[in-house]
């Protein structure tokens, strides 16, 4: 997959199109990193999913190896050796540890047993984080069922 900007390769609207989409006044990609739709109170819910199948039953071939190609939230799980030693930033590390677990349980790996060891990488940056520590949310086991939710949403909405 090329690492260039979709507009390089002749896609350039693929990032308006299908990760900054408007949906309910919010962009798309953020409403999913939020996991905003699977609370049932967010009235919204049936038809951003609707929209999100609609576009991934359109989407084609080279249009998701453009915005993938491209994206750098699409490797979130490439990058917890960087940026888990990186107390003072805060971006994707509880995203990218959940995948990386539910990776792991679906693989039959442990990959990511190096960072939740007791007081290993990621524990010392939740506690780093004074105002993360002892929050349910960012336990791993939480971290996985998040994931979980949002994973068995996308499989739940999909197309056969």
């Amino acid at each position: 997959m090329p690492f260039q900007h979709p507009e390089e390769i002749g896609h350039g609207y693929v990032i308006e199109r299908y990760a900054a989409r408007k949906d309910s006044g919010r962009l798309r990609y953020l409403v999913l990193k939020s996991g905003r739709f699977l609370r049932s109170e967010w009235p919204h819910g049936e038809r951003f999913a609707h929209h999100l199948i609609d576009d991934a039953a359109t989407i084609t071939d080279a249009e998701l190896e453009a915005l993938l190609g491209y994206e750098w939230r699409s490797r979130l799980t490439a990058y917890l050796d960087h940026y888990l030693p990186r107390t003072d930033l805060r971006y994707d590390q509880p995203a990218a540890l959940g995948a990386l677990l539910r990776l792991d349980t679906q693989l039959g790996t442990h990959h990511a047993d190096r960072f939740t060891q007791p007081d290993g990488p990621w524990d010392q940056w939740v506690n780093a984080l004074a105002h993360l520590r002892g929050y349910l949310a960012f336990t791993p086991v939480e971290l996985r069922r998040s994931t979980d939710l949002r994973c068995e949403f996308a499989n739940g909405w999909s197309r056969p």
